[in-house]
C-alpha cells in the first residue's frame, strides 16, 4: 500500500513541470434533451423512444445507425450470407472491447439474444428473435433458449440461421434490442460495449454519459460527457434551451412552432419521421370486440386535415394507414376507399355506421368512451380536438385519462385500459414489416389493440418468406387491406418531430428513425 502510493506521488512529481507547461484540455459536454423519462436502458427490456437515444449511445450492435442514420457495420465488421439467404455469418471486429476492457466475443451476442427470447424476459420486442430458428418456439416456452439458431463458432465468429429468408433481417440488427449484453453487469451501472459508458443516472433529472475509453474507434470520438436530460413538460424543455441549459431539444411544443419557424430559424430542425400516432381499440373489451361499424364510425369521423393542419400547427402528414407513406424499401402503403372521400363524406358514412352499429338517435346511447394518452400538452390538443369531433359529429361522450408516456406503455402493454388509447410509433428499422407486425396475433405486448387474424398473419409469413422483392410488397400491401377492413386502429397522422438545436452543436442532421447517436456530433469550442 505504501508502496504503490509512494510510486505514484514520484511519478506525479516529475510529470508536473509537463503538464504545468501544457493547457488542459477544455472537457466538450453535450445535453441532449430526450422528453420523458426511460423505462429502462437495458438494451433487451427498453420499449420507449427516450430510452433507445440513451441505449444507443451506451451499446453498439453487429450493425449501428451511422451518421446518416442508416445501419453501418458496429460490432461486426462484415458478414457473409448464404445462397438461399438463411445462413449468415458475422466476422466481429478485433478491436471491439467493453467499457472494463474485456473483448466482445461472439457469445456475448448469444448471450443477449437468449435473454431476449427467454419468456422470463417479459421483453416487449422478444418477437424480434422470431425470424432465427426455433425463435418463436423459444420464445413462448416451448423450447429452451439454447435451442435458438444462433452460435459463437469461436470469439470472433457469430452464425446465425433463419427459418425463413429475411430481407429486413439486418435493418433489424442495428436495433437497440439485438445490442450484446454481459449478464454479469451490475444494476443500475452496465458494461456497455458503446462509445460511452454510464456514470450516474437520476431519475427524472438525467442519464450522465462519458466516453469508453477501450471503445475501438474512441479516437473520432469528439464529446468527453453527454448528459440525457429529463423533461416531460414540453414549455419546460424549451425554457430550459433557451436559457443554454440544453443544446438539443426532444421537440417542441405545438403552441411554439410558428415563433421556432419564424424567430429561431438557426436553431429550428424539423424531422420528418418514419412513424404514426395512432388510436387503438381494446378488442378485449366490448363494445369494440365484436362491432366494426362502431369501430369505424369513430375511424372515419376524426378530420386528419384539421388535426394537422390547424391543430397541430402544420408539417405533419394525415395518416390513412399504419405504415407510413414514402415509398421505404420500395413500398408505399395502400389508403382505404374511403380516405378518397371528402370529410364530410366521410361524416355522413360515419353516422349511417354508427346507426348500423345500434347506436345514435334510435339506437342506444354509447357510454362514455375513455381515452388513455401520455400528459405531453401535444397529446392532449389532440386528443381534445378528436373528442370534440366525435361529440359534436356522433354525439359521443369522452372522458380523457392522462398519464405519463412510459405509465401508458405499460398499460397498453398490458391491454388494461378500458376503451381507447393514444399512441405513436417510430420505425425500429426501414421497412415496412416494422408496422405490420404489431398487428399480429401472437405479438404478446406491442400489439396494443389485441387484434387477432390468423388469415393476417398467415400472409405476413408468406411474403417473409418470399425471395422476390417485389412479391414480398405485393403481399404486405395486400395485409394492410386486409387489417384495414377490420378497423382495430385507428392511424391519425405521421409525425414531424420538431426539435431545436443549438448552432454550435456540429453533425445533427434530420434522420427518418430519429437515431442519431452522440458519436457522430461535436461541440464548437
Amino acid at each position: 500500500m505504501r508502496l504503490i502510493a509512494r510510486s505514484l506521488l514520484l511519478a506525479a512529481l516529475a510529470a508536473a513541470p509537463l503538464a504545468s507547461a501544457l493547457p488542459a484540455a477544455a472537457e466538450t459536454v453535450l445535453r441532449r434533451g430526450i422528453g420523458a423519462a426511460p423505462d429502462t436502458v437495458d438494451p433487451g427490456k427498453a420499449e420507449l423512444h427516450p430510452s433507445s437515444i440513451v441505449i444507443y449511445d451506451l451499446y453498439e450492435g453487429l450493425l449501428t445507425p451511422g451518421a446518416d442514420g442508416t445501419p453501418r457495420p458496429g460490432a461486426a465488421e462484415k458478414w457473409d450470407i448464404s445462397a438461399d439467404g438463411r445462413t449468415y455469418t458475422f466476422h466481429l471486429r478485433a478491436d471491439g472491447k467493453w467499457s472494463d476492457g474485456k473483448p466482445v466475443v461472439a457469445g456475448d451476442f448469444v448471450t443477449a439474444w437468449r435473454h431476449l427470447a427467454a419468456p422470463a424476459t417479459a421483453s416487449p420486442y422478444g418477437y424480434f428473435v422470431w425470424v432465427i430458428q426455433n425463435g418463436a418456439e423459444v420464445s413462448s416456452g416451448k423450447l429452451p433458449p439454447e435451442k435458438l439458431g444462433v452460435e459463437a463458432v469461436d470469439d470472433r465468429t457469430l452464425k446465425v440461421v433463419l427459418k425463413e429468408p429475411a430481407a429486413y433481417f439486418l435493418g433489424q440488427l442495428s436495433h437497440q434490442s439485438m445490442s450484446p449484453i454481459r449478464l454479469d453487469r451490475k444494476d443500475g451501472q452496465p458494461i456497455s460495449n458503446g462509445a460511452y459508458q454510464l456514470v450516474e443516472m437520476i431519475p427524472q433529472t438525467h442519464y450522465k454519459l462519458t466516453r469508453n475509453p477501450y471503445y475501438y474507434d474512441n479516437a473520432a470520438v469528439k464529446i468527453d460527457t453527454v448528459y440525457h436530460n429529463v423533461t416531460e413538460n414540453l414549455e419546460t424543455e424549451l425554457k430550459r434551451f433557451r436559457a443554454g441549459e440544453l443544446d438539443i431539444t426532444y421537440t417542441l411544443p405545438v403552441t411554439q412552432a410558428e415563433w421556432a419557424r419564424r424567430q429561431a430559424a438557426d436553431a429550428y430542425v424539423p424531422t420528418p419521421t418514419y412513424s404514426t400516432f395512432y388510436l387503438a381499440f381494446n378488442l378485449r373489451h366490448e363494445p369494440w370486440k365484436s362491432n366494426p361499424k362502431l369501430r369505424a364510425a369513430l375511424t372515419l369521423a376524426i378530420d386528419r386535415e384539421v388535426l394537422t393542419e390547424k391543430v397541430l400547427n402544420g408539417d405533419m402528414l394525415p395518416a390513412y394507414s399504419f405504415t407510413p407513406p414514402g415509398n421505404v424499401g420500395g413500398y408505399e402503403p395502400p389508403r382505404p376507399d374511403w380516405a378518397a372521400l371528402t370529410q364530410a363524406q366521410r361524416d355522413e358514412m360515419a353516422k349511417k355506421l354508427l346507426a348500423e352499429a345500434g347506436y345514435g338517435p334510435g339506437g342506444n346511447t354509447l357510454p362514455t368512451v375513455e381515452v388513455l394518452h401520455s400528459t405531453s400538452e401535444n397529446s392532449r390538443r389532440v386528443m381534445v380536438a378528436v373528442a370534440a369531433m366525435w361529440r359534436q359529429k356522433l354525439g359521443v361522450q369522452t372522458n380523457l385519462n392522462n398519464q405519463e408516456f412510459r405509465v401508458v406503455a405499460s398499460i397498453g402493454n398490458q391491454k388494461s385500459y378500458k376503451d381507447v388509447i393514444s399512441y405513436g410509433w417510430i420505425g425500429d428499422f426501414p421497412d415496412p414489416i416494422n408496422f405490420l407486425k404489431l398487428l399480429r396475433g401472437d405479438v404478446a405486448q406491442q400489439n396494443l389493440s389485441d387484434y387477432r387474424n390468423p388469415a393476417y398473419d398467415a400472409l405476413l409469413d408468406k411474403a417473409n418468406a418470399s425471395l422476390d422483392p417485389a412479391e414480398r410488397m405485393t403481399m404486405l400491401a395486400e395485409a394492410e387491406r386486409m387489417y384495414q377492413a377490420d378497423f382495430p386502429i385507428v392511424p391519425l397522422y405521421h409525425n414531424n418531430r420538431r426539435r431545436m438545436v443549438s448552432p454550435k452543436v456540429q453533425g445533427w442532421r434530420p434522420v427518418p428513425l430519429d437515431q442519431l447517436p452522440t458519436r457522430w456530433l461535436d461541440v464548437k469550442r
